[in-house]
């Protein structure tokens, strides 16, 4: 295992939830055993990066009501593509290059199961999604 394969894998978090058995496909078992570990360890990167992309898109998110904020993340991933490949662009680099050989082998229905994760995660956390307060001068 040459260095960057093998400290890309060992800085990966367990994911107790992600299990793996012999009755599932592919797909799932490439989700369990690289999609969520990543997708967990880019967690905080994921969450400043939807915090600034509400500021660009003039933090109209802190309007919202809770059911609507959680429409706007699905949408913002779902048609926004720029951000999306962005989003994608973080768990791919995190890929090892034999990974990356399997993801492409059948990448639309990976990139599917990535950006449902990354929509979980980011709508579990939707509470670190408040306005940030201003500072006032006294």
């Amino acid at each position: 295992m040459n260095t960057r394969q093998f400290k890309l894998k060992s800085i990966r978090p367990e994911v107790p939830s992600a299990t793996i058995n012999d009755a599932m496909s592919s797909d799932e078992r490439f989700q369990n055993l690289v999609l969520r570990p990543i997708a967990k360890l880019q967690g905080d990167l994921l969450i400043a990066v939807f915090k600034n992309y509400i500021v660009k898109h003039k933090s109209v998110f802190y309007d919202l009501s809770i059911e609507k904020r959680l429409i706007y993340i699905e949408n913002a991933i779902q048609k926004d593509m720029k951000f999306r490949n962005s989003l994608k662009g973080m768990i791919i680099g995190q890929f090892t290059v034999e990974e990356y050989q399997l993801y492409i082998q059948n990448s639309s229905a990976l990139n599917k199961r990535m950006m449902r994760i990354v929509k979980e995660r980011l709508r579990n956390n939707i509470q670190l999604f408040e306005k940030p307060e201003l500072l006032t001068a006294v």
